[in-house]
């Protein structure tokens, strides 16, 4: 009898799949090269291109032979001018290959196996499968829109253990654009001074996409500094995304040790996007107005058209790029169980591709991106509008060839 290999998935890793949002984007790429109709409204990349400077900048560092290992921890420069901004020292700074391995990082870094991290959803969805890859337990709390979204003090409380090693909070968030605001922030501030073994993740890579005042978790508790990463990068506000850069800004002790983890998987990030997310930080700023304000605008007209939808409703986003509608009332019309399968349909049937929102722990609900053009979404609210208004589940599960599993 021949011998086979018995491929076993390591224990950490059972139930990690590929997101959802992947898994939807790539069945899309399918079928649009198979030659079919498909407007995806489903990816977070903004449709601007990356500033000219900048790219000038990454050619020039490119020629000039900055194409060498940079150092683990980023380059010098980079470093200085986040730690600048921040008003903070280099050695509170780690630049890595994006946002989500700073994130990666700082779970590695800390998590032993068990302990739990608080987790408000909607969430993007990467956060909970991180968590479990560095061994954690994720702990999600439902925050629906009927509390716009947003974590409570009294929530956050109640759900805090001895095995809580972090709170990892979005702000602007990734799916519903939610925005804490200074209020906010105090109120959880207040209830983590009381609990010193809990550590505080701030993600705020679409700081520079809010349409309210924002408000920086370090300007509100500078107290508790030393237990604090703020994540942020380039990807997003500079249409950066495949510069692969973000950043942690936190305690000097946790960056080393996040430097740690990152020197044994991919050392130091690009030296040439370095380069580029540098210019992008220290040079001209005002674009990011102008972007911002066609972002509020495409924002708006979306939230408009999808509350005229008939068992559609949508709060209107305080930042990002997304909208995250309620589709509750619309499924149970349509005969749809589960907004998975609602999303499944959208894309066979009409054509269009968006994301459900169990993806990012909160079902019956759906992500559209608006960092498309205005004919994009046009294209692609048409067609969630016929889809409600005259589309019933397809008889079979099995009938969509090649289907994603969603």
């Amino acid at each position: 009898m021949q011998n086979v290999p018995n491929f076993r998935r390591a224990q950490r890793i059972q139930s990690l799949e590929i997101s959802e949002i992947v898994q939807l984007s790539e069945r899309a790429a399918y079928l649009r090269a198979e030659g079919q109709d498909i407007v995806a409204l489903s990816t977070g990349e903004p449709d601007f291109p990356t500033p000219p400077h900048v790219v000038a900048a990454a050619h020039s560092a490119a020629l000039a032979g900055k194409t060498k290992y940079p150092a683990t921890l980023g380059t010098p420069e980079l470093r200085d001018e986040i730690a600048r901004q921040a008003g903070v020292s280099r050695a509170r700074v780690i630049v890595s290959t994006g946002a989500k391995q700073v994130l990666a990082n700082a779970m590695l870094a800390t998590l032993d196996p068990g302990e739990e991290v608080i987790m408000p959803a909607p969430f993007w969805t990467s956060y909970s499968d991180i968590v479990l890859l560095a061994s954690g337990t994720p702990v999600v709390l439902p925050c629906p829109v009927e509390d716009g979204f947003r974590l409570t003090a009294e929530r956050l409380e109640a759900a805090i253990t001895p095995r809580t090693r972090w709170l990892m909070l979005n702000s602007p968030c990734n799916p519903t654009g939610t925005n804490y605001s200074e209020a906010d922030l105090r109120a959880l501030a207040e209830v983590l001074r009381r609990y010193s073994q809990v550590q505080i993740l701030i993600d705020e890579i679409y700081d520079q996409l809010s349409y309210v005042p924002f408000t920086s978790f370090a300007t509100v508790a500078p107290d508790l500094s030393e237990r604090t990463l703020i994540v942020n990068g380039v990807s997003k506000a500079y249409a950066m995304t495949g510069w692969r850069i973000g950043w942690g800004i936190g305690p000097a002790a946790m960056i080393s040790a996040m430097g740690a983890v990152q020197g044994q998987s991919t050392s130091g990030a690009s030296s040439v996007a370095q380069a580029a997310a540098l210019a992008a930080l220290s040079g001209p700023q005002e674009f990011l107005l102008e972007r911002r304000e066609v972002f509020r605008s495409r924002r708006d007209m979306v939230v408009a058209r999808l509350n005229a939808m008939p068992g559609v409703t949508c709060s209107r986003p305080d930042g990002a790029f997304y909208v995250f509608p309620d589709i509750r009332r619309a499924m149970a019309t349509n005969g749809f169980e589960s907004c998975a399968r609602f999303c499944e349909d959208l894309l066979e049937q009409v054509g269009l591709a968006l994301v459900p929102g169990r993806a990012f722990g909160m079902p019956g609900h759906l992500r559209l991106s608006y960092a498309y053009s205005e004919a994009e979404l046009l294209a692609g609210l048409d067609r969630l509008e016929r889809f409600i208004t005259h589309v019933r589940p397809a008889a079979q599960e099995d009938s969509h060839p090649n289907r994603a599993t969603v």
